[in-house]
């Protein structure tokens, strides 16, 4: 169900860009503070860091080029910050959440960090450092009730800060108007999938190619292998095939990973009666008579 409009407020507290950001969302209790690991020991005295939260560590994979995350939660924050910024190389920013009244106890932002270990988990969008799902605290109806909401608005903000790995794949029975096809009859692939706001949504069931062609490029080999070890694509009676609905930066990267090659994928996906996406996209957005002349 698409959210309410909102808005939000981003603090640059030093100045930096790219350092120290505050934000707040409209009609909310809850603030995100965003830092790169660098800036940790310069701003681990400000208040937020004593109050109570759950954080997100993120940062690239040490093989590939894709991105690894661990969820925690501390009581306060700042001493679980400290022990990772020791101990736990990949990560080179981090995002935690706290509320703006002290409000969050223990027990919340445990049920707050089970949560997101799941959603992380069901969209299998980056490799979690977490070993195991932590247990799900004990709250009451109403703190259970309270905290759904206050996830709900954590997994609104995240992707305005270019964290997406918790966005779900739009249903597939969403828009049928917009699915798209993909073939190549010579290897027995078919399947089918949509442009969405994440970029591309392959739909489950869509078969994938079980060979790469010796030019495939590195990224979508690797991307191939990834989706293979989290189980988005399994063997199916001598066939590899997604095992779920899963979205991808590009129609490119997700024509590349279904056909094992480098693909134009606003070539390779069509509708039903065989325009492609190159040719719908440029429909619906016409050149102006100044640029066709």
């Amino acid at each position: 169900m698409p959210q309410s409009p909102f808005s939000i407020r981003i603090f640059v507290a030093d100045g930096d860009p790219d350092g120290l950001r505050l934000v707040e969302r409209s009609n909310w209790i809850g603030k995100a503070v965003l830092f790169p690991r660098s800036h940790l020991p310069r701003v681990k005295n400000r208040d937020e860091f004593k109050q109570t939260g759950v954080y997100l560590l993120l940062g690239p994979e040490e093989v590939g080029d894709g991105e690894m995350l661990y969820i925690g939660e501390g009581d306060p924050v700042l001493p679980r910050l400290e022990s990772h910024f020791a101990k736990k190389d990949f990560w080179n920013r981090c995002v935690f959440f706290v509320s703006t009244a002290g409000q969050l106890n223990k027990a919340h932002v445990q049920y707050l960090e089970h949560r997101l270990v799941d959603i992380a988990k069901e969209a299998k969008r980056l490799a979690l450092d977490n070993i195991q799902t932590p247990s799900r605290p004990t709250l009451t109806e109403a703190d259970q009730a309270d905290m759904e909401v206050f996830l709900d608005h954590i997994l609104g903000i995240l992707p305005v800060l270019g964290i997406h790995a918790f966005e779900q794949p739009p249903s597939k029975k969403a828009s049928p108007a917009t699915r798209l096809y993909i073939k190549a009859p010579t290897k027995g692939i078919q399947g089918s999938g949509t442009e969405s706001s994440q970029g591309f949504t392959v739909f489950e069931g869509t078969d994938v190619s079980t060979e790469e062609v010796a030019s495939v490029p590195t990224s979508v080999s690797q991307m191939r292998a990834k989706l293979l070890t989290a189980g988005v694509i399994a063997e199916m009676n001598g066939r590899l095939k997604f095992t779920q609905d899963y979205s991808f930066s590009s129609p490119s990267t997700a024509a590349g990973v279904v056909l094992g090659r480098s693909a134009n994928g606003r070539l390779e996906w069509s509708d039903k009666n065989g325009r492609s996406l190159k040719e719908i996209q440029e429909s619906q957005v016409p050149l102006s008579s100044e640029h066709e002349s």
